[in-house]
């Protein structure tokens, strides 16, 4: 089995020690889980449905018609009156998920106009927006959608800075310096630019927003790397390394990399939240995710042009504070119980 070593251990149990920060990586796990599982309490389609002696889990199965549960439609059963049917008949009940609506799903009045006020009756906890769409349901949703967007980001940023910086740390001379030469002219193109002008020509997706982001975002990264390698490799262990014919794949991997893993590690979570930022910069700016796709920054768009409805713009607001809240304090907490100054002293 994998052991830690007694000074990773000990940088685990001073995370924990920091309260605001160890309680705030709970909350943003439990946040985590709920999101992944959305599904099975943010849903128009039930959980469990009863027919006729037999039991059906259309939640995460595929399209079940309305003619399969006796109904004389063949699209998508709608499960709330399902439920209320079958309930009238008495031929089976129906459980459906605590939030009883998808994100993509309208919900219009005869008569009236979205958007609607908050309303228990009508299971619309946080209103509907300019669509009649659930607000709450987006939030959720669109929750996810930054999140898994943004450690996306991380892992292709970090796994491009991370390689280059370490690459130009050890090696130094003219890769180092056409390296450098290379971000310096990289790093002066308009990012916001070149996403309207991709933006203009095709609709940008999920992964095509990421790889646009990365090509704009591993130069932050690869100064830090570079920096570190350059002191790591004078280290006698380094030089040690070398001496007894380690390879440099090995030196970087083996010896280099764990002991500037510190550094990467504090940085995450502030990385993260700044993924969480530009992509709902980019969709409040019209330059993001495609609709119809949750996303807090359509929403924050909705809420700007329609003030009068405030629950729009007021629940992406609270919703953003928190997140982005909880993540510093993560990023605080982390960085503060892995700095190597607490345990490491050089001559």
């Amino acid at each position: 089995m994998m052991a830690l070593n007694p000074l990773t251990i000990r940088k685990l149990k001073r995370f924990r020690s920091i309260k605001r920060g160890f309680w705030s990586f709970v909350i943003l796990m439990i946040l985590l889980v709920l999101a992944v599982g959305a599904e099975l309490w943010v849903n128009s389609r039930a959980l469990v449905v009863s027919y006729n002696g037999s039991l059906v889990f259309p939640t995460y199965g595929t399209m079940v018609p309305g003619t399969d549960f006796g109904l004389d439609y063949s699209y998508e059963t709608n499960y709330r009156k399902l439920k209320v049917h079958l309930e009238d008949e008495g031929t089976g009940w129906v459980i459906m998920p605590p939030i009883p609506w998808n994100p993509l799903e309208t919900d219009l009045k005869e008569g009236d106009y979205p958007p609607f006020a908050p309303s228990i009756e009508g299971r619309h906890l946080l209103g509907t927006d300019t669509v009649g769409r659930d607000v709450l349901a987006r939030l959720i949703y669109g929750f996810r959608t930054a999140i898994f967007f943004a450690l996306g980001l991380l892992l292709v940023t970090y796994g491009v800075g991370v390689g280059v910086g370490c690459l130009m740390g050890y090696l130094g001379g003219r890769f180092d310096l056409f390296v450098q030469r290379l971000i310096e002219i990289w790093s002066n193109v308009p990012f916001l630019y070149v996403v309207i002008i991709i933006a203009s020509v095709m609709t940008p997706g999920f992964w095509t927003l990421i790889i646009l982001m990365a090509l704009f975002s591993w130069m932050g990264m690869t100064w830090v790397m570079r920096t570190m390698t350059y002191r790591e490799r004078e280290r006698e262990y380094v030089l040690a390394a070398r001496a007894m014919g380690a390879s440099r794949s090995r030196i970087i991997f083996r010896h280099i990399l764990p002991n500037t893993l510190a550094v990467v590690v504090t940085y995450a979570p502030f990385s993260v939240s700044g993924g969480i930022v530009a992509l709902t910069s980019l969709d409040y700016l019209g330059f993001g995710l495609p609709a119809p796709t949750p996303s807090w920054g359509e929403l924050l768009n909705q809420g700007w042009a329609n003030m009068d409805a405030w629950w729009i713009a007021g629940a992406v607001i609270v919703a953003l504070t928190l997140v982005l809240t909880t993540v510093t304090f993560v990023g605080e907490a982390v960085r503060e119980a892995f700095d190597p100054k607490m345990y490491t002293y050089y001559e």
